[in-house]
């Protein structure tokens, strides 16, 4: 009978010892495999001299194969890491030129920052959003605080930076930036990048910054204010606060916003309690049952807006400690 080309890739790869075939299968897209598992459960019995034919097809495929480059340094790092270790994969590649972006990630933050205060805001948004929340903070925090506003405000609102703006934006601030395609966008999650960048700045600067936001964009402060934390964020505040929380949420919606938390949270916040109210909102839940979705989150929000006010003013802390 004669193989087809699907026949032939499954007879060569099990018959590959499994260290060699083991690198093949990881370049394959999910389709692929699919289609070679499709082709091996229908196979049975193989001639010999089939199994030769192939071979030979093989062999004289990659003699007169052509070699093409994947991805240049970072597929070559990637495979050097998988191969060597990334101990070693490093001390090889550390001396590797770095992009534009990648140095402008690593630059001091401060001077990083002086550069950006000469940059309209939607460019400084842009590089802004390629930085980790850290580092991010820290070059916000050297900015001007007429600058952060405007800043944030493009960073909040972004959802996705043309390849061609970023490279506009590192251009200017650096003499390299590898080729992209111009139409190909750079996603980012704006607010959840705001969030965790503001989240990271020092409470006072933080509150200043928002400050500023909230007087032009409420209501993108707002989201951010809430993109900041989650519910189960409260994990974080210790038994003391968490009495100073209690007493300013109202019970009906603590026990409404507990029917959706995790059993941790649940027994944290029945721990900072006395045993007679933690029995009496227990019972209220069992009564309650299964509220909305939307009603639990509500209560959710509102809970975590006072904890959010609670935090700002120094009264519970929400970081971990």
């Amino acid at each position: 009978m004669e193989l087809t080309g699907s026949q032939k890739a499954v007879l060569m790869l099990l018959t590959l010892d499994e260290s060699v075939a083991t690198p093949i299968i990881a370049e394959l897209d999910p389709a692929e495999l699919r289609k070679l598992r499709e082709v091996a459960s229908t196979m049975k019995g193989v001639p010999t001299n089939q199994l030769e034919a192939v071979y030979a097809e093989f062999i004289e495929g990659v003699q007169d194969a052509v070699a093409v480059p994947r991805g240049g340094v970072r597929y070559l790092r990637r495979i050097a890491t998988r191969a060597l270790g990334e101990a070693r994969s490093d001390a090889i590649f550390k001396d590797a030129p770095q992009t534009a972006l990648e140095r402008l990630a690593n630059a001091d933050p401060a001077q990083l920052a002086s550069l950006l205060e000469s940059e309209h805001p939607q460019l400084a948004a842009a590089i802004i959003s390629q930085l980790d929340p850290e580092r991010a903070a820290r070059t916000l925090e050297h900015m001007p605080e007429a600058s952060l506003a405007a800043v944030l405000s493009r960073l909040g609102s972004m959802t996705e930076v043309p390849a061609a703006l970023l490279e506009e934006a590192a251009a200017a601030l650096s003499a390299e930036l590898p080729a992209a395609g111009a139409d190909v966008p750079v996603l980012v999650d704006g607010l959840s990048r705001t969030a965790a960048v503001v989240r990271k700045m020092d409470k006072k600067r933080s509150e200043l910054a928002l400050g500023a936001l909230e007087a032009e964009f409420g209501d993108l402060a707002r989201d951010i204010r809430r993109s900041m934390y989650t519910f189960e964020d409260l994990l974080a505040v210790d038994a003391r606060g968490m009495r100073e929380l209690l007493e300013a949420v109202p019970v009906e919606r603590l026990t409404v916003a507990l029917k959706a938390a995790s059993e941790q949270l649940v027994a944290h916040v029945f721990s900072s309690m006395s045993k007679r109210a933690g029995e009496r909102i227990k019972e209220d839940m069992e009564i309650l049952g299964n509220p909305r979705l939307a009603d639990v989150e509500s209560a959710q929000r509102e809970i975590m807006e006072i904890a959010m006010r609670l935090n700002s003013e120094g009264t519970i802390s929400l970081e971990k400690q």
